[in-house]
């Protein structure tokens, strides 16, 4: 197969969508690698990466890369292009993963990666120009594409809700996995912890945003703390996000913020180290088209408290405490009960190895190249 595939996502700042086409295009490339692939560094107007693909070169037998733009007008206008496949030497597939969509495709079979739909749910998770941009990419989608690569049963559930006219039967679950390929890996401590015992901390891994919902989470800490519950402090470990530009000042009136350490953005191996010597990860979002900070942490054992919403159960199984991410009180119990319970806290960290093990790339490349051949061998919509 010729497959074109978007790595505009995958650059030294990425987010989940990155790390999904990061770890995706690195499989497919070692179970795979007869095929043609020609990566895309730019795909769409949405969103441009001009150190694309400077900072994250794919290597392989048959790899070659796409047109690099610097601008998102000049990339607009490739994309955009009447003549768009032919630009990109007609390949058999075209795969999207950054909810950028195009139209205009005429042989080329269009795969089209949905994560979730947040946007709609609430709009003060993010901002008017994200939210339409997004929206613009997944109602294309809904017109333009052959398949649609779901990343969880919740997602293509919404999807379906949303477009119910788009063919069921094309709507594939197809599940991330950890990033992390070593599970043994031991990690770095991030030097803001350099003071602080293992196991002696509660973790929180993701964007300061309010979608991933921090600002319950630290009132729920707060309340913790009133409560009696051991004076762990709790690491954020995430970089700044929008719309939450008030979070510290929020943390001074609740009367925590000496108890608050802030990480910002971390290295992989700081992360890992956090995963596996936290007391417990604490990952109460409000919407997830899947949840890796999940996933990832059970794999290097951290006890976790997540949310009963959207897709975290699929990821969560019953390896974890489960609680409705907008009650506080809920997540401030289950904090106060997991604290006092280190049985039930070993427990969960060994119960998370074992629910991690069932989330693996080499599932996900192989259902994903069964999809490619079933594009090819059936009509375009």
């Amino acid at each position: 197969m010729n497959i074109g595939f978007d790595i505009s996502q995958t650059g030294a700042g990425k987010a989940g969508c990155g790390y999904y086409a990061h770890a995706m295009i690195k499989s497919l490339l070692e179970s795979a690698p007869k095929n043609r692939y020609r990566l895309f560094p730019s795909f769409g107007d949405f969103y441009c990466d001009p150190l694309m693909p400077i900072l994250n070169p794919y290597s392989g037998a048959d790899v070659h890369y796409g047109p690099r733009h610097i601008a998102r007008e000049t990339a607009g206008k490739f994309w955009t292009a009447s003549e768009l496949e032919t630009s990109l030497g007609n390949p058999d597939i075209i795969h999207a993963n950054n909810f950028w969509c195009p139209t205009q495709l005429t042989s080329s079979r269009l795969i089209y990666t949905f994560y979730d739909m947040n946007f709609l749910v609430e709009p003060s998770w993010t901002t008017e120009t994200n939210r339409v941009g997004c929206f613009d990419g997944v109602f294309r989608s809904a017109m333009a594409a052959d398949w649609v690569v779901a990343i969880s049963e919740a997602s293509r559930a919404h999807y379906l809700r949303i477009f119910p006219h788009f063919p069921q039967e094309r709507v594939r679950v197809i599940y991330p996995s950890s990033r992390f390929l070593d599970a043994s890996a031991q990690g770095e401590r991030p030097k803001a912890l350099d003071k602080i015992a293992k196991q002696g901390f509660w973790l929180n891994v993701g964007t300061i945003e309010p979608r991933k919902n921090q600002r319950r989470l630290v009132e729920a800490y707060a309340s913790y703390l009133k409560q009696g519950g051991k004076p762990m402090p709790l690491v954020l470990a995430g970089g700044k996000g929008w719309l939450m530009e008030d979070f510290k000042k929020h943390l001074i009136e609740l009367g925590i913020d000496a108890h608050i350490i802030m990480t910002g953005y971390v290295t992989d191996d700081e992360l890992i180290w956090l995963y596996r010597n936290c007391y417990a990860n604490l990952y109460p979002s409000l919407f997830e088209g899947f949840g890796l900070p999940v996933l990832e942490g059970m794999q290097f054992g951290a006890p976790t408290i997540t949310s009963n919403s959207t897709s975290i159960p699929e990821v969560a199984g019953d390896a974890a405490i489960l609680i409705d991410p907008e009650d506080v009180e809920g997540l401030s119990q289950a904090m106060l009960r997991l604290a006092s319970n280190r049985e039930e806290r070993d427990q969960l960290s060994k119960s998370g190895v074992k629910q991690a093990e069932s989330f693996n790339w080499q599932n996900s490349t192989t259902a994903l190249i069964q999809l490619y051949e079933e594009a090819l061998a059936s009509p375009k919509r």
